[in-house]
């Protein structure tokens, strides 16, 4: 209660001071959550996407499998949750920027410029993702999925045919060959060049697919949370349902016993690992979405009085809980593929876009009706990564909005400026779909959206916040 009491203490101050700015009527203008349903599947949305399936079931098995929920659990109540807690409790009515320039600490306004920065790099790169989903969705609905055989136009003499289950015996001790869906998607999707040196040209598909995408979020974001509020209904909700059918479905599989043991056997003697610690920490930052101020400008379209304690706990909850059954999803299917190969599960392995695009997609293709679970695993992916762009659209433009307050809440302004935003974005991206692109994402994905950069934002957002509590606790 003290912290809210020191919130509404400065905010009052500054209505006081600033009579022009931030009064009810304009707050009202400012817009506001339809209802607490849908402020709490706009942040499930957010923090529950493609990190949160693709990124924690390979880091508990690289890291001590069971053992590495030790680490990930001491950061989740040290400094998850009272950070999620923070965030969401700080109802400024403002932006990511102008919080801290107007209200929390103007000294450190760079931790609301930087967020922002993120933010941006953030809406660059996961469309991109998105975009590969689309461009598999599409080729779902093939009679025959062409990542299934090696019988394609792209295909080497190196191809090896997975699916191809009495004859794993020809293949399993040969050296030098790679699978029908690593060909698919090094070859056809990316058609990767050798370097980042080697930038080549545009690929056309990707293109018109990342254009879709594009059309896609403007619409829904365009109104503001009253458009956002409406699409999270459909966008939060279906890739649950979605998560539960593949649960099932990879349980039930032959050899997915032995990928759930590989994923959850603990290692104790990784904890010695400091670097297991740094992945835990990083992962709750990243996961829970810390740091850049989306937290904090979802959390300014509520009312006053909303409970932010009880919000804050389930949804971090629902955050880890998502990550462990995501995990069971994952390794059940990557269980099966070993056992149908022939190899260890850790060759079958994969984090990130290899898990999404190599391996899932190849265990799809060993399964009965390899069409139905693919348009079903990538329907789920687009959909997760969706919510998560949609969020950061929105707190890119609610930050510029409260910048410029009077210029951007004329009649169509904000339609016309978020265009203009889809586009910067839309130009400055079209590296990442050339032949040379996946070393630029690459690039930005581990050094400008993730990692250290989120870490150290954290650690100067607790400096800043936890000096201001201090002071007026004092006074």
């Amino acid at each position: 209660m003290c912290v809210k009491k020191m919130f509404n203490f400065k905010l009052n101050i500054v209505l006081q001071t600033c009579p022009t700015k931030h009064k009810p009527a304009e707050v009202e203008e400012r817009g506001h959550w339809g209802s607490k349903v849908e402020f709490l599947l706009a942040v499930a949305g957010n923090i529950v996407g493609l990190g949160t399936w693709w990124r924690f079931p390979y880091l508990c098995y690289k890291n001590g499998g069971g053992a590495f929920l030790v680490p990930y659990l001491v950061f989740v109540v040290t400094c998850g949750v009272p950070m999620f807690l923070l965030e969401t409790t700080v109802y400024l009515v403002l932006g990511g920027i102008t919080c801290w320039r107007t209200l929390l600490c103007p000294l450190a306004r760079g931790i609301g410029y930087g967020g922002q920065l993120i933010v941006f790099y953030t809406c660059m790169t996961y469309i991109i993702i998105l975009s590969w989903a689309l461009f598999y969705l599409v080729f779902s609905f093939s009679s025959q999925l062409p990542w299934a055989s090696c019988n394609n136009y792209w295909n080497t003499d190196d191809c090896v045919d997975f699916s191809t289950r009495n004859k794993t015996s020809e293949w399993t001790n040969q050296t030098n060959t790679t699978s029908a869906a690593t060909e698919f998607w090094e070859r056809r999707v990316l058609a990767i060049s050798g370097g980042i040196e080697e930038i080549g040209s545009i690929r056309w598909e990707l293109l018109l697919c990342l254009i879709t995408v594009w059309i896609i979020c403007y619409f829904c974001v365009w109104k503001g949370v009253r458009s956002t509020g409406k699409v999270v209904y459909f966008t939060a909700t279906f890739p649950y349902a979605m998560l539960v059918i593949l649960l099932i479905r990879g349980l039930s599989l032959p050899g997915a016993l032995q990928g759930v043991q590989f994923y959850l056997l603990p290692e104790p003697s990784r904890l010695k690992d400091p670097q297991v610690w740094l992945e835990a920490g990083t992962q709750i930052f990243f996961s829970y979405s810390l740091g850049a101020g989306a937290l904090t400008v979802l959390g300014s379209y509520n009312t006053y009085n909303n409970n932010c304690y009880k919000d804050c706990l389930w949804l971090c909850l629902l955050n880890s809980g998502t990550s462990v059954v995501a995990g069971f999803a994952v390794f059940s299917v990557l269980g099966f593929m070993a056992h149908e190969q022939g190899v260890p599960i850790a060759e079958v392995a994969e984090s990130g876009p290899g898990l999404a695009f190599i391996a899932y997609p190849q265990a799809v293709a060993m399964m009965p009706l390899p069409q139905l679970w693919s348009i079903c695993f990538f329907v789920m992916l687009i959909l997760l990564g969706l919510d998560t762009q949609f969020v950061a659209m929105e707190v890119m433009m609610t930050s510029i909005t409260d910048m410029f307050p009077k210029v951007m809440r004329r009649a169509g302004r904000r339609e016309r400026f978020l265009l203009l935003f889809c586009l910067t974005c839309f130009f400055a991206q079209l590296v990442m779909i050339t032949e040379g692109g996946m070393y630029v994402f690459q690039m930005f994905d581990y050094y400008a959206c993730n990692g250290g950069c989120i870490l150290f934002l954290c650690v100067f957002e607790t400096l800043a916040l936890g000096w201001i509590i201090g002071l007026y606790s004092q006074t």
